[in-house]
């Protein structure tokens, strides 16, 4: 019997009401470690998009220490 996937990879160009697309969960009913996550990401990829390659080195040189 197949493995039900306990990931998914959602498609962001599908049409909202499709039948196929699988839901996407609500924030709050994620891991409080996965919202920590995405919100640090999020953070870092605005930061990088705003201060150019600096703030992505400074968040790599995090990950070093």
């Amino acid at each position: 019997m197949p493995r039900q996937p306990t990931t998914y990879q959602f498609d962001m160009f599908s049409k909202p009401n499709d039948a196929n697309t699988v839901q996407t969960p609500q924030w709050q009913a994620l891991p409080a470690e996965t919202r920590r996550s995405v919100t640090k990401l999020t953070v870092s990829l605005i930061l990088g998009h705003v201060d150019g390659e600096g703030a992505l080195q400074r968040e790599a040189a995090d990950h070093d220490a």
